[in-house]
């Protein structure tokens, strides 16, 4: 009788995703409903990402032999390895790496490596109450300003900083293949952290790409690098497209890696008619950077085996994003400014539906 219940519990779940609603509106229905009978919030959540990730069976799968149990010294270095490859990694890809069961994971990520997960990422920190009493302010703060007109979304330049891989292994779901009988799935070997990789920092505004920066081999991200590199460059390009205005009235948005809030590199922006957008610490969830290009552009890369030819792929990717994208990103963006307030400043990617 359980087994039946909750298979219908989950044919409503897969019904109410197809129809639009969100996990959070799927849990109060049934709640409202069934009361202590209902899935818990975590079920209804996990079965919505089920189902958005290209699942159809609402059954069970089966389980070939009883998982791997305890907190152990290695359980702990498996569990971090996993996630230090693929910051992405879900519940079930550390599971199917490291054959613990979900309990030991849950207490290894929780209670020994301190790990929370937000906007589809590992994030090291637990906010504390001026962290999110932070984050509500500015996005209050920011938000006045652009409904009361005083800012406008075409007028803000964002951009950030991140490892591209040579190699790609894409999401778990991705790598699924059809086989015939008797043939076997070519395994996919998970990357090591010290694989080739380059870092490239990309600024872009609603109307699109506005300047890329392939950082040298050996090259690190300092805040004179970041002016003389990224800044510069990018004044230079705006100015080239706006020659009449430059970049004054321009707003100027990123987060707080120490290159980015130090007093030059304020002091650049500001010589420069730039106004520095407000940005809360620990909130990769309100940057467009971090929430979409990043993750847009990886999801579309091929395996290289140089620099050059991963440099120029990610340029047409770049090159080649529609403009709606990047109207409908800055968009959202104010969107999770409005749920991180309402949501009084906790992390709020569960509550969105992509």
């Amino acid at each position: 009788m359980k087994k039946m219940e909750n298979v219908n519990f989950r044919f409503y779940i897969k019904t109410q995703y197809k129809l639009g609603k969100q996990a959070i509106e799927i849990f109060n229905q049934l709640k409202a409903v069934y009361n202590d009978q209902a899935p818990s919030y975590a079920t209804v959540a996990r079965w919505v990402a089920l189902f958005k990730n290209g699942r159809e069976s609402i059954e069970d799968d089966p389980r070939s032999g009883r998982p791997i149990t305890g907190v152990t010294q290695d359980n702990i270095d498996a569990v971090r390895k996993v996630i230090v490859e693929d910051p992405h990694s879900t519940y079930n890809e550390i599971e199917a790496y490291t054959s613990l069961s979900c309990g030991t994971i849950n207490r290894i990520i929780h209670e020994h490596l301190k790990l929370r997960k937000v906007v589809a990422r590992w994030v090291p920190h637990e906010l504390t109450d001026e962290n999110r009493r932070k984050r509500v302010e500015d996005c209050r703060e920011n938000l006045k300003l652009f409904r009361e007109g005083k800012w406008r979304l075409c007028d803000v330049v964002t951009g950030d900083e991140s490892w591209f891989f040579y190699r790609q292994i894409g999401r778990k779901q991705d790598n699924a293949t059809w086989i015939g009988e008797g043939e076997y799935a070519k395994p996919v070997v998970r990357r090591s952290q010290f694989e080739p990789k380059i870092m490239v920092s990309v600024f872009f505004r609603s109307t699109g790409l506005v300047h890329i920066h392939f950082l040298k081999n050996g090259e690190t991200i300092n805040a004179h690098n970041y002016i003389r590199n990224c800044l510069e460059p990018l004044t230079s390009s705006i100015n080239e497209q706006r020659p009449t205005s430059g970049t004054k009235n321009l707003k100027f948005h990123h987060d707080n890696a120490k290159p980015h809030v130090a007093e030059c590199v304020k002091s650049y922006l500001n010589s420069n008619g730039f106004t520095i957008i407000r940005h809360p610490p620990y909130s990769p969830d309100l940057a467009p950077s971090d929430f979409w290009l990043f993750d847009y552009i990886k999801r579309q890369l091929t395996d290289h085996t140089n620099r050059k030819s991963l440099e120029k792929e990610i340029t047409e990717i770049l090159e080649n994003i529609p403009k709606e994208e990047y109207q409908k990103t800055f968009n959202k963006w104010l969107e999770r400014m409005e749920l991180c307030i309402q949501n009084q400043g906790h992390y709020f990617e569960h509550l969105i539906n992509k």
